[in-house]
């Protein structure tokens, strides 16, 4: 079998620790989140580290795993949102694998995100403002890096899964 990579990109709250999960269910691959990797090896919470290292020593951190993990034979990977700030990320997402860009609305991301303490960059006076300033400054980002747009307002995750195997077999198909 040839190597199948798929990285998931985009926002906080687009969901792509739940569809990366069942993606990788459907595929039948090991699923990995970065954020994840980054927490179990340093035995911190991502909050924690950006209080001690900076948004810049996370970075750090995620760039070096994003490099390791992307290189995995057999991988579904969910990056986390500021992935893709980093030059050197979304040029090896974009040789190393098919890269699907979760796309969600500002408003989605706020609902999905707003109750969760878990997220440095919405420890904020106005979440939404923030997310709108992420969303106008890394949009082009993940256009630039993306395969594979789809959108996660609309839908359960089984059928956004669905979307996801069908856009990758008609890349594949066209290949």
């Amino acid at each position: 079998m040839h190597s199948t990579r798929i990285f998931l990109i985009g926002p906080m709250g687009a969901g792509k620790t739940t569809i990366g999960k069942r993606l990788a269910q459907q595929l039948a691959l090991p699923f990995y989140d970065s954020d994840k990797v980054i927490e179990e090896r340093t035995g911190a919470s991502i909050p924690l580290i950006f209080d001690i290292e900076g948004e810049a020593g996370f970075r750090r951190r995620e760039e070096a795993v994003i490099d390791e993990l992307s290189q995995l034979d057999q991988v579904v990977l969910a990056t986390g949102g500021g992935a893709v700030t980093v030059a050197a990320n979304r040029r090896r997402l974009r040789e190393r694998g098919t890269v699907v860009y979760l796309e969600a609305s500002v408003e989605k991301q706020y609902e999905r995100t707003r109750l969760d303490r878990n997220r440095p960059l919405l420890q904020t006076e106005d979440p939404r403002a923030r997310l709108q300033a992420l969303f106008d400054q890394r949009r082009p980002l993940y256009l630039e890096t993306a395969h594979v747009v789809v959108s996660t307002d609309r839908g359960s995750a089984r059928s956004i899964v669905d979307e996801i195997l069908r856009r990758l077999q008609d890349l594949n198909g066209k290949a």
